[in-house]
């Protein structure tokens, strides 16, 4: 939780080290704005994927499980700049699943952090290996940072692709296989 005084007061020093003037009428309401957005930004600081994705449903033999084009937004620990994209999951459960929308939901809890798409990657993978204890689990996160887009080498477009895999999917030969199912 942020303690949304001092994010405000940081905000409001940031814009008078800017040279705006805090009491503008067009931004007098913009360091509160800014503490809440923050908030709603990083609130998967306080959330547990295990909360989502302990909710599962047994399936006799149930078979790959894909999930495609996974909307995300984070925000770049080093700029504190948004990287966008989408995140894909493949998992081959055991005897149970867990709703689709439990997956989309452990996206969430690890990119609303400052982040870097390596590790968000990783901690999504692990989330579901540990939670659902299924034979494998490959995740690719595909992204654009605006730390590379906007500013510094200015390359918009750029893409950045991270993989992170348990289990069976850690083989090389079965990695390529979701692969080529992502069309990746």
């Amino acid at each position: 939780m942020i303690d949304r005084l001092k994010a405000e007061k940081a905000v409001s020093d940031l814009l008078t080290a800017l040279g705006e003037d805090v009491n503008n009428p067009s931004i007098v309401d913009t360091p509160a704005r800014v503490a809440r957005m923050f908030e709603e930004l990083l609130s998967g600081r306080d959330q547990n994927a295990a909360d989502h994705l302990s909710q599962v449903f047994p399936l006799e033999d149930p078979g790959l499980v894909i999930e495609r084009n996974i909307p995300f937004y984070s925000l770049c620990e080093h700029h504190m700049l948004p990287f966008v994209g989408k995140v894909h999951i493949a998992y081959l459960p055991r005897e149970e699943v867990t709703g689709l929308s439990k997956l989309a939901r452990t996206v969430e809890v690890f990119a609303r952090r400052l982040q870097l798409q390596e590790r968000m990657t990783k901690q999504i993978c692990h989330a579901i290996y540990d939670q659902l204890d299924p034979k494998g689990v490959l995740v690719v996160s595909e992204a654009e940072h605006f730390c590379m887009s906007m500013r510094g080498v200015k390359k918009p477009g750029t893409t950045t692709i991270t993989v992170a895999s348990c289990g069976v999917f850690e083989d090389p030969a079965q990695q390529q296989h979701i692969l080529s199912l992502l069309k990746l």
